[in-house]
């Protein structure tokens, strides 16, 4: 790898475990995500200097995560893999599967929490707590739809808009007299 590949491999392997996958899966993504041909199996271990095993593993939880491709080559046996090409689709897997993994089941928390009966005063505030959480979860979930169904371009425009939308949403709260009206 060059100098430039293994700092970029490098730095996604430590973030990885901020992300929540092990460094050796940030790193073999990395990798993978730099490479403009598909690689095998053998290939990652020896530019990461990882086991086979390690290898195996992290592309297993690519595939879960459905981060990378797998092809096969004219006359070779072997299985090759290869990132997710756009940057806007890398960003949808990933923020759908977080989704998933992360969003979906505490909301199915918050809401059987919700429907249990209140026994005492503080399962009550608890509950209150707990329903504004699920208000803004749920809010943000659908949001994410929304967003999910736009175009790159269309998200691109919208990121640009940036804080010409906040000073916008300002001064409708002024003229309604400072109101939120939530909307």
């Amino acid at each position: 790898m060059t100098p430039l590949v293994q700092t970029f491999v490098s730095h996604f392997g430590e973030m990885g475990s901020r992300w929540g996958v092990n460094r050796t899966v940030g790193q073999i993504y990395a990798l993978l995500f730099v490479t403009e041909r598909p690689l095998h199996a053998d290939d990652i271990g020896e530019k990461l200097g990882i086991s086979r095993s390690n290898v195996s593993f992290g592309l297993k939880e690519l595939q879960a995560w459905g981060l990378v491709r797998l092809t096969r080559l004219p006359g070779d046996r072997r299985e090759y893999f290869s990132s997710l090409g756009d940057v806007w689709e890398i960003f949808r897997v990933v923020a759908a599967e977080r989704r998933r993994r992360e969003v979906a089941p505490t909301l199915s928390v918050l809401r059987e929490s919700m429907l249990v009966k209140a026994g005492a005063p503080e399962d009550a505030f608890a509950q209150e707590r707990m329903r504004q959480m699920y208000e803004l979860v749920e809010l943000a979930n659908g949001w994410f739809d929304d967003m999910q169904r736009l175009s790159p371009e269309s998200l691109v425009k919208l990121m640009k808009l940036g804080s010409k939308v906040q000073k916008l949403l300002s001064v409708k709260e002024k003229l309604s007299g400072g109101k939120s009206t939530g909307e």
